[in-house]
């Protein structure tokens, strides 16, 4: 039996000093409670994940799965952080909670058909040629036909360079659509890396490239792309901010590649890692709480 299982509580609140290793002892050794006071501040928040919301003051954790038995401390919130996308819509709309991230970064992160079509309405340059359709068999090959080989398809729900595809032939076109309902289909891009900027609140926290692997096809760091700080031109910053910004997204790592001096916008994910912020000693728990605090105070004209 876990030390935490022999003490009842009903909002059960520890005051620690937090770090990533002291984490995955509480969780895996003696049991995370459902409840958890961070540092405790005059702005009262909730987060629903533990991991990002590492040292940013004031965070009350609650797991997911015990939501509603804290209706009281969620409503009475200033802020709600990193709720599983499941809970956002009773978040808004039932008890009316600000959330972070935002509304938009959770909606059109969590499908790259919503995602693409909206790039495409307010940045259509920046977009590289895609066709997005329902699986017809009828109509198999009218897709390869239109972009030839090679072209790129993507999953419409997945993360981390998973569910992205190199279509070089025949076959692989055949198994990716027997595979999915939804085909989404985007031209290929001569490159050998790609530009992830990083946005947390109004402002870019840190960019690099991702070198891409010789022979390989993905940049995601997590399936091999190398980071590189080097000469990351200015204008894709201001552009990945005025996106960002244009859309209501305040927490995002956004994908971009350069092709020749054209800035071309692929994505961007809700949830990154954060190998580039730690490797430039950028505190993301220290750009939240400023954001979060910034927009509290501008909300009572302090």
């Amino acid at each position: 039996m876990s030390y935490f299982s022999k003490h009842k509580y009903n909002s059960f609140s520890i005051k620690i000093k937090l770090s990533w290793a002291y984490i995955q002892f509480l969780q895996i050794k003696i049991k995370l409670p459902p409840v958890l006071l961070i540092n405790a501040t005059s702005m009262h928040l909730i987060s629903f994940n533990l991991f990002r919301s590492l040292n940013i003051p004031g965070i009350t954790y609650i797991k997911p799965e015990h939501w509603l038995r804290h209706r009281h401390e969620i409503t009475t919130a200033d802020w709600v952080l990193f709720p599983e996308y499941w809970q956002v819509n009773s978040l808004i709309y039932g008890y009316k909670k600000r959330i972070f991230p935002s509304p938009a970064a959770y909606h059109l992160g969590h499908d790259k058909v919503q995602m693409t079509r909206v790039f495409e309405a307010l940045y259509p340059e920046h977009v590289p040629h895609t066709r997005i359709t329902a699986a017809d068999t009828d109509h198999l090959w009218a897709l390869p036909e239109e972009f030839g080989y090679p072209f790129v398809a993507k999953e419409i729900r997945n993360s981390m360079g998973q569910g992205v595809f190199l279509i070089d032939s025949p076959a692989a076109w055949r198994m990716y659509a027997q595979a999915n309902n939804v085909w989404y289909a985007q031209e290929y891009l001569p490159i050998n890396r790609d530009l992830r900027v990083v946005i947390i609140g109004e402002q870019v926290a840190v960019a690099y490239w991702r070198d891409i692997p010789e022979g390989a096809f993905h940049a995601n760091v997590a399936r091999g792309g190398r980071v590189n700080f080097a000469d990351v031109p200015s204008e894709a910053l201001s552009f990945a901010l005025q996106v960002a910004r244009s859309l209501g997204i305040d927490h995002a790592g956004f994908d971009l590649v350069m092709v020749g001096n054209h800035l071309y916008l692929l994505e961007f994910n809700l949830y990154f890692g954060n190998q580039g912020l730690a490797t430039q000693g950028v505190n993301s728990a220290d750009l939240i709480y400023g954001y979060l605090s910034a927009f509290e105070c501008s909300s009572h004209k302090c």
